[in-house]
């Protein structure tokens, strides 16, 4: 099977909870995963792998702190990122008019690193009444076989 980086984005620890019903389901299909809380770019396998980036927004769009560096780090590197595929969930509230900016802004900087993304890009409406680690849990599933 493949191996999963989880890097994970969070202010409250909303998305952490996602990151490991994610890791949770990864796992019973027969994947390999690590799961990232402080995302170091440099620490993170990228050749022949697969990111799942599970982020709030913070702010005015902005990224959460301990996913900061990460960003900064991956706008600044020449790397060859060309190998690497990822998707990404944005967790978030629809009442602002920066819903899921920092997952959006994150999926389409990898893009333009050269990632190829293997899933539309899906996001968490907490304002709504759902149970986001159930929805993701059911989204990886169906989604199956692009893993």
């Amino acid at each position: 099977m493949s191996s999963f980086q989880i890097i994970v984005g969070s202010m409250l620890g909303g998305s952490e909870y996602v990151a490991e019903a994610c890791e949770e389901t990864l796992i019973a299909m027969g994947h390999e995963v690590t799961l990232h809380f402080q995302p170091e770019f440099e620490q993170i396998l990228s050749e022949n792998q697969t990111w799942l980036i599970c982020t709030s927004t913070h702010g005015a769009g902005d990224f959460p702190d301990n996913i900061q560096s990460f960003v900064t780090d991956l706008e600044n590197s020449n790397k060859d990122l060309s190998s690497l595929k990822f998707f990404t969930i944005g967790i978030g509230d629809s009442s602002y008019d920066t819903f899921c900016y920092a997952a959006k802004n994150l999926n389409k900087l990898l893009i333009t690193k050269g990632c190829v993304e293997i899933i539309p890009l899906k996001t968490l409406d907490m304002s709504a009444d759902i149970d986001p680690e159930e929805r993701s849990q059911a989204w990886l599933n169906k989604n199956n076989d692009l893993l």
